[in-house]
């Protein structure tokens, strides 16, 4: 982040299984977890990521109200940026990376994270990209769906894909629609921009090759 906020070095030929990381934190630099009020988090637990460190921003310029969302405050006084990451530290003080904060989708009071869904997604040999994202639900609030690209040269039956995913995750994770797509959207650095995928479900606008299945449903 170019507020600061703290770094993570992750000495990859040094521990190859902890790929999955993004390292420890960095000589001289502190990263905590809280939770949704600002309470901070201890080890095995998930939460916003913050951090401080020898550099970091005073405040965004003329806007003190933006600034004071990006702060977090230790009981010690100590002053943190938030980065709007959810992770985790591992047994090992590692830290994962799990979703933006923004993109968790929130169901019937449980959280619910994408990248867990992603990347089981992922496994089936006829997914080549997939996203999931949160859409408007009367009973939950929120439930999750999904985009997918498929393989080139695979049949892939979409309602087929659905319940492939659904047997797996518990009932509050289950997929309420998934849509076929020739590609998801994308920013000029590759990230997958989910904000155009939500507003896309909730519209009814096609992307690119598109077909879907399910109703907004929990199971």
């Amino acid at each position: 982040m170019t507020e600061g906020g703290g770094t993570c070095i992750l000495e990859a030929h040094a521990h190859p299984d902890k790929l999955h990381t993004v390292g420890r934190p960095a000589e001289g630099h502190d990263i905590r977890l809280i939770d949704d009020e600002g309470v901070e988090l201890p080890p095995g637990q998930t939460g916003e990521v913050v951090g401080h460190s020898p550099a970091m921003m005073t405040g965004y310029h003329g806007q003190p109200d933006k600034t004071r969302e990006a702060e977090w405050f230790a009981p010690d006084g100590r002053r943190f940026i938030r980065t709007g990451d959810v992770g985790r530290f591992d047994d090992d003080g590692f830290l994962v990376l799990l979703d933006r904060k923004k993109d968790v989708v929130i169901s019937g009071g449980f959280n619910i994270y994408p990248s867990d869904l992603e990347a089981l997604l992922q496994r089936h040999p006829a997914v080549a990209d997939c996203a999931v994202v949160g859409a408007p639900s009367e009973a939950w609030g929120e439930t999750p769906v999904a985009f997918v690209v498929p393989q080139p040269g695979h049949a892939l039956d979409a309602e087929a894909l659905r319940e492939w995913l659904n047997a797996q995750v518990g009932k509050t994770q289950r997929l309420a629609g998934l849509r076929f797509t020739a590609e998801l959207p994308r920013s000029a650095i590759g990230k997958v921009l989910k904000r155009e995928l939500r507003l896309a479900w909730e519209t009814g606008a096609p992307q690119a090759g598109e077909t879907e299945t399910g109703a907004l449903r929990r199971g």
